[in-house]
């Protein structure tokens, strides 16, 4: 009998997931598992290598009990993964150094200052598509290596492993047969060259970081082995075919395969991506340049942005303003009012990132009158998640010299249709929300199958992505051009207030 699912691991930043996926892309059976997070000073963050393993292995075990079936009936595993964060391990008993250092840890902000008080952005922006920034795996691999005791001297004898979240489950999973990653995931590390596809030498030296630590870079869709007995005694191993990170997976999940199509991920946060297909463009918006995936031989590159606070504004409505008890009842509040009667939002908690990347400002409110109501802060705190997708699209298209024809949405948000169409209304394009909104794990799915032909092509695959609805522009442009010029004059404000202009 031919295996019949395609096994998709998420490994996020909170929890570690298992989805099985069946040949029209369907979701026949998920699990899920929390783990801890570390926070052992000030603006650190660190998680148990350990136990982002036992996590993800407890819910692979669960899923497959859960769908009744067996090793046998999986015909290939895909990796998604939370990026940037960093991990080392002894080579020979795989145990964790140190604990992993994650991609929201601060700690090296001050060396990264160093590096941009060298006048090193315009070199590492050329070579890497990235900004300096505390964010990206380097500097987080020579903290351990640093601080470590005889960490350094064990990497430089070949003594240890360095690897992402990607390569940590492949090691895990393959009993160490597996050194690897993808060069998605390289491409976060701030020492790939995204240009030429290989570690860069220059950037080693310039990070301290030996060779021997680093992984091999694979492409985002191959079998690269086959899993150890602990996942399968009795069969041969379940092939690993698909690594992506996180948003480069969603990307692939809504099949934005072609130069120009964008996807929209509405979280905690917002992650907007473009591809800009075969050309890696370079950024005059502040923008990140990126690898999209690889395949085939052939390797894609995005644009990406990143907005702070996009879901969380509405977390804030309901735990520090009281105003709503869950957050689906956000939508009914702010629909009670026809607009914000004048007030914007800017929802700068933790600063402002792409395009305006200003870490100093701070959450605003403006424009309010004595008649303003719940319903009205409500209703700008949803228009300010529009209002900043907005700012990066327009960053996008000026940098590719794309016009976006449509955006692909995915996450949490994405429920709200007074967001949605109000997104729609403020880009005056469609806005396209799939039936299916697992679409991180759906695209480690698409590329473990697509590298063991479970799908034997992209339009294979294209031919089953579906649409759940498709909200229209509908409000004409003497209606959005005043309310962007506001939306503008208030984060003028808002960065005016923290006396950096």
């Amino acid at each position: 009998m031919p295996a019949t699912h395609i096994l998709s691991l998420d490994q996020g930043t909170t929890s570690s997931r298992a989805i099985l996926f069946d040949q029209k892309g369907r979701i026949r059976q998920m699990a899920q598992k929390e783990f801890h997070q570390y926070y052992p000073q000030p603006g650190s963050v660190e998680h148990d290598p350990e136990e982002i393993w036992s996590s993800q292995y407890g819910v692979m075990a669960e899923v497959l009990a859960k769908a009744n079936i067996t090793a046998n009936d999986i015909a290939a595993i895909g990796i998604t993964n939370q990026r940037e964060t960093a991990i080392v391990w002894e080579r020979t008993g795989g145990k964790p150094i140190y604990n992993a250092i994650v991609w929201q840890d601060r700690r090296t902000a001050g060396f990264c200052d160093q590096l941009k008080s060298r006048g090193l952005s315009p070199l590492i922006r050329e070579k890497t598509g990235l900004v300096i920034d505390a964010y990206f795996s380097a500097s987080k691999l020579k903290w351990i290596l640093d601080e470590v005791p005889g960490a350094r001297a064990r990497a430089e004898k070949g003594e240890l492993a360095f690897g992402t979240v990607d390569t940590w489950l492949v090691w895990k999973l393959t009993g160490g047969k597996l050194h690897i990653t993808d060069t998605t995931n390289a491409s976060r590390t701030m020492l790939f060259n995204i240009h030429s596809g290989q570690w860069d030498d220059e950037l080693l030296r310039l990070f301290d970081i030996p060779a021997a630590i680093l992984p091999e870079v694979r492409s985002s869709s191959e079998i690269y082995g086959h899993t150890a007995s602990i996942m399968a005694p009795a069969s041969p191993g379940i092939p690993i075919a698909g690594i992506a990170g996180d948003q480069q997976a969603a990307l692939f999940g809504q099949l934005c395969t072609q130069p120009g199509m964008v996807k929209n991920t509405y979280g905690t946060g917002c992650f907007l991506l473009m591809n800009t297909g075969t050309s890696a463009v370079n950024s005059n918006n502040q923008l990140v340049t990126t690898i999209a995936w690889t395949r085939d031989g052939r390797t894609e590159y995005a644009l990406e942005g990143s907005i702070f606070i996009a879901g969380a504004v509405v977390q804030w409505l309901r735990d520090g303003l009281h105003f709503i008890r869950n957050s689906q009842e956000v939508e009914a509040l702010a629909a009670s009012v026809e607009g914000t009667d004048g007030v914007y939002m800017v929802p700068a908690f933790a600063g402002l990132g792409a395009p305006h990347w200003n870490p100093y400002a701070r959450g605003s409110l403006f424009g309010m009158t004595r008649g303003t109501t719940q319903a009205h802060i409500a209703r700008a705190a949803l228009d300010s998640i529009a209002y900043q997708t907005y700012d990066v699209l327009k960053a996008m298209e000026a940098d590719s010299g794309i016009v976006l024809k449509e955006l692909r949405v995915d996450g949490g948000a994405t429920a709200n249709d007074l967001l949605m169409q109000f997104q729609s209304d403020i880009l005056g394009v469609p806005v396209v929300r799939p039936t299916v909104t697992e679409t991180t794990a759906l695209g480690a799915a698409y590329l473990a199958g697509l590298g063991t032909g479970y799908w034997s092509s992209v339009e294979d695959i294209g031919r089953q992505w579906a649409e759940d609805r498709r909200f229209e522009p509908a409000m004409p442009a003497e209606k959005t051009q005043p309310l962007l010029h506001g939306w503008q004059r208030a984060v003028k404000a808002a960065i005016a207030w923290t006396g950096t202009i």
